[in-house]
């Protein structure tokens, strides 16, 4: 179980830079332009054991583009997905392998390392199959192993079940373990569990997340939420860029660098803590953001 403390907090760098950081785009849609399939249950993760090198150099062309953080392609490397994927692989070896590419990418910058955890099942499937004990001990296990393997905080992301968020936030907490809980929600801005976001925000703030997110939902999903909402804690998004629906097996491209720009020109004034890109996005979206941040770009 969960041995190291990092205590760090990257947000306390975006208030003396007075900018938000800038969160990496998407691993496994770049991995699929480059080739490679998906692995079934692993999903995208498998290729830090197949292919490490294209790993690296595409968290390596998110560090060039700009992004003050990178995302460990974990995904899904946690206990659930192992065990569906029928695969004999060694959890310690597997998260240890996946956090070590990002860690040797970001050698030597000033960068931190988010080691992310999804849903123990598929982020978009509303039924529950785990037991609440499997659950636990995915979700537990899965944290542990990335801080323990070199991570900065923990990016528990794309979460849309609150049995899943309260187990993260009640573990994350008690264990001194920084970590950022982001939420999918549906059209009428609920969880797939059918909690209304402002409420699981409220509930999540009082377990002290370094940051709350939104992430993998569409622009007008978003923005129905953002403006009527005013954000009084750490906060950030990364929304879809992808084309078609959520649930696709092939990701590509639907919102183009510059169409991404133009949204997130519209969400600075409520100073966002990060803001990255989700499933779709490129390096060629955060070098956007980066031009923007760097005033080379207009508001």
């Amino acid at each position: 179980m969960f041995t190291s403390k990092i205590n760090i907090n990257p947000f306390s760098l975006a208030v003396r830079i007075n900018r938000p950081l800038i969160l990496d785009g998407a691993m496994g849609s770049m991995l699929q332009l480059s080739g490679i399939k998906s692995s079934g249950a692993l999903w995208m993760s498998y290729a830090n054991l197949k292919y490490p090198d294209k790993v690296y150099k595409i968290h390596r062309q998110y560090i060039d583009a700009g992004a003050d953080i990178i995302t460990t392609n974990t995904f899904r490397t946690n206990p659930a997905a192992i065990k569906s994927s029928g695969e004999k692989i060694s959890l310690k070896k597997f998260i240890r392998k996946s956090v070590k590419i990002a860690v040797e990418a970001a050698s030597g910058l000033p960068v931190f390392i988010a080691g992310s955890n999804a849903p123990a099942e598929d982020c978009y499937q509303v039924e529950r199959k785990l037991s609440k004990k499997e659950l636990e001990t995915n979700h537990k296990e899965h944290i542990s192993l990335l801080m323990d393997s070199g991570c900065h905080f923990v990016l528990n992301e794309t979460q849309s079940h609150f049995d899943e968020i309260k187990i993260i936030c009640e573990f994350c907490s008690s264990n001194e373990i920084p970590y950022i809980i982001s939420f999918f929600v549906n059209e009428k801005i609920n969880l797939l569990s059918s909690e209304k976001l402002p409420e699981v925000i409220k509930f999540a703030l009082d377990y002290n997340p370094l940051a709350v997110g939104i992430n993998c939902i569409k622009e007008k999903t978003f923005f129905s939420f953002f403006n009527r909402s005013s954000f009084k804690y750490n906060w950030g998004a990364y929304l879809n860029c992808g084309s078609g629906g959520f649930s696709d097996e092939n990701i590509s491209c639907g919102v183009s660098p510059e169409q991404y720009l133009a949204s997130v020109k519209k969400i600075l004034h409520k100073k966002p803590s990060f803001i990255g890109a989700c499933c779709g996005s490129t390096p060629q979206h955060i070098t956007k953001i980066k031009e923007l941040l760097d005033g080379k770009i207009g508001n």
